[in-house]
């Protein structure tokens, strides 16, 4: 029986997800070894960035701010609560999602690693050129929401 390959030439050429994640993948590793000599992840940077900014946050807030889902949510936030970059704040209820705020130390690490994310931050510009680097800080500036199916 001859299949038609045409949609499996399709999807591996002009999938728009498939390149999204590649370069997602890429862009990673790019700020993942300049972030590699503080300890800290380019997941766990945009978390406490989050934290430090809109802070104090409860999770389901930075889950929502960015598009996170619970067990990637908790498990970078655990690293970071115990490393004290981030603590709980108490405010006498039940324990459930209690606000997280950055600490001293947190805010003291994005200070030092500032020269290494620009450093991230360069190299990524350059492998996307302008254009494409335009392009992610338009659609991050634009509220994402998943258009109906």
């Amino acid at each position: 029986m001859k299949r038609d390959n045409s949609i499996i030439d399709c999807i591996a050429c002009e999938c728009l997800l498939g390149r999204a994640r590649k370069l997602n993948r890429v862009l990673t590793r790019i700020y993942d070894d300049e972030l590699r000599p503080f300890g800290l992840k380019a997941t766990q940077l945009n978390l406490l960035v989050v934290v430090a900014k809109v802070g104090p946050v409860r999770r389901i807030g930075i889950g929502k701010l960015l598009h996170l889902d619970p067990s990637t949510l908790t498990r970078n936030l655990k690293v970071m609560l115990g490393n004290g970059w981030i603590i709980e704040i108490a405010h006498g209820e039940d324990g459930r999602g209690l606000p997280l705020q950055i600490t001293d130390q947190g805010r003291e690490l994005l200070d030092q690693i500032g020269p290494a994310w620009q450093k991230a931050q360069n190299r990524a510009q350059k492998l996307i050129g302008d254009d494409g680097a335009a392009l992610l800080l338009k659609l991050a500036t634009n509220k994402i929401e998943v258009p109906p199916g």
